[in-house]
């Protein structure tokens, strides 16, 4: 694959706004929809996994890049907690935890590759420009 040169062509975006997507449709039935608080939460944690990929990568320096893909992983995280809080209060069906799960493990991994690889691109330095990374 060639180089990126786009935030929206990186498979970790791409599967972060995937994450995104799922959890907007599981928050918006009820009774999930009424825990304003909860809904809300969830909704931004999950907001914010895609938002820091692009943040990062639009920096244009791998350090800030590279810190803003740990706070995605952590947001991934957050997602993956709230949901076993949702869970816990029957807003979200078994199958329903079990798909957000499984998307939270797809996007950390993406997340994870990606920032391996920018390291291992970069030795005993961390100033090459995003943008000239291949897609992991």
């Amino acid at each position: 694959m060639g180089y990126v040169t786009r935030f929206e062509d990186l498979r970790a975006w791409q599967r972060a706004r995937e994450l995104m997507n799922l959890v907007y449709r599981a928050s918006d039935d009820r009774p999930f929809a009424r825990d304003f608080a909860m809904k809300n939460q969830i909704r931004s944690a999950a907001l914010s996994v895609m938002s820091n990929i692009a943040e990062g990568f639009d920096r244009n320096r791998n350090p800030e890049f590279l810190y803003l893909l740990r706070v995605a992983k952590a947001s991934c995280g957050e997602v993956r907690s709230q949901a076993y809080a949702a869970f816990d209060q029957t807003y979200l069906t078994d199958e329903a935890l079990q798909s957000l799960l499984a998307k939270t493990a797809q996007v950390s991994g993406a997340i994870r590759r990606l920032h391996e690889s920018i390291e291992r691109k970069l030795p005993g330095t961390r100033h090459a420009a995003p943008g000239t990374e291949k897609c992991s």
